[in-house]
């Protein structure tokens, strides 16, 4: 198989990845009631709090690509389930910022927790090096999926 032929097979193996990844989303959502939107929050939120950041509405509007009023209405059904609190920022008081619930954190490991297992075992049998250029791949074409998405997506009603 040529380099475009490869090419074309690693980009069908990202869409089958993504499609089997959306599917576990899925079912974690209906497991609890939640739309996609709100579990794109979550992982927000989670993955913010991972990098030791704050994240207000406003960015978490951002990650999600909402406006204003529908984050609020999306933060305000999140808090209604106990999925995520509002609360002050440490560094900055006047700032309010999302955390996820502690009951939101044990049902995401409950439900992805043997999954993220059995990847990291999976990864066991690559070197240092094959994982640095897997992660530099899936960094770049995640970018490029995001500003795709972004570029030809309508902007929100």
């Amino acid at each position: 198989m040529g380099d475009a032929g490869e090419r074309q097979e690693l980009a069908l193996l990202l869409r089958r990845l993504t499609v089997e990844l959306d599917a576990v989303g899925q079912r974690f959502a209906q497991a609890h009631g939640l739309n996609r939107t709100d579990v794109r929050a979550l992982v927000a939120i989670m993955d913010a709090a991972r990098r030791g950041e704050a994240l207000t509405a406003g960015r978490l509007g951002e990650a999600v690509e909402l406006r204003s009023a529908s984050v609020t209405a999306l933060v305000d059904r999140l808090e209604k389930v106990g999925h995520v609190r509002r609360s002050r920022d440490a560094e900055d008081r006047r700032r309010v910022v999302l955390e996820m619930s502690d009951s939101a954190m044990a049902a995401g490991a409950e439900h992805f927790g043997g999954l993220a297992r059995d990847l990291t075992a999976a990864m066991e049998g690559y070197t240092p090096e094959e994982l640095a250029v897997v992660r530099r791949f899936l960094v770049e074409m995640t970018d490029v999926i995001v500003e795709h998405a972004r570029a030809t997506e309508p902007p929100e009603a």
